[in-house]
């Protein structure tokens, strides 16, 4: 698998199990963000704060060298794989408890974004001026209706998981397909990739 994904410039995945803990859904619904979302959101605060400052150091590097340091993407990327393993427990589209910290391994969760080895300055100065008129409004204005779409499907997946103990294949796709288009263009916008976002969920 982690051959695979080295191959890959970008893979975001979120396992689908074959069985849901109804007792772990209640759980999380009515005290998850007491026990999850604080104790995780309140480090990852703090931490965002250093990534946002070691972001806008890599930006000069960028436009001076092309590159991106390779400590700070590698934080960058840690970081997303933190808020990613919380934000899957929060949408329930995982079990268990979310494990702490930058280099913190989860079976549940696939992220992986290849280091660039050069990056373009012009498309730095692009993104820097018009990220507005091509990046934010046509994908933001998809991403909205998807991710209204979202709260419907996790509603009822909701549900499915109380009575069945299973999560619908098609609508846990959906939902990490969502999360996945989302991040894409995070990851463009944050010169962690020069490819210009698809406009699709798909793997």
């Amino acid at each position: 698998m982690e051959e695979n994904n080295a191959k890959q410039d970008f893979v975001f995945d979120i396992l689908h199990q074959e069985k849901y803990s109804r007792g772990e859904l209640l759980l999380r619904s009515f005290f998850g963000q007491l026990y999850i979302g604080i104790p995780h959101f309140f480090l990852i605060f703090f931490i965002s704060i250093a990534a946002a400052f070691l972001g806008f150091i890599a930006w000069w590097a960028v436009l001076f060298t092309a590159q991106y340091p390779r400590s700070f993407f590698d934080f960058q990327v840690n970081l997303l794989r933190w808020s990613t393993r919380v934000q899957a427990r929060l949408l329930h589209l995982s079990d268990g408890y979310p494990p702490f910290g930058m280099n913190a391994t989860d079976d549940h969760i696939v992220l992986h974004v290849a280091y660039p080895e050069s990056l373009s300055r012009g498309l730095v100065l692009l993104r820097l001026f018009f990220q507005f008129i091509y990046v934010l409004i046509p994908h933001g204005f998809c991403l909205f209706f998807r991710a209204i779409g979202m709260l419907f499907v996790i509603f009822i997946a909701w549900w499915a998981v109380l009575f069945t103990g299973e999560y619908p294949k098609g609508m846990h796709a959906y939902v990490v397909g969502t999360l996945r288009w989302s991040m894409r263009v995070g990851n463009y916008l944050s010169l962690l990739t020069d490819k210009y976002p698809p406009f699709s969920g798909k793997a």
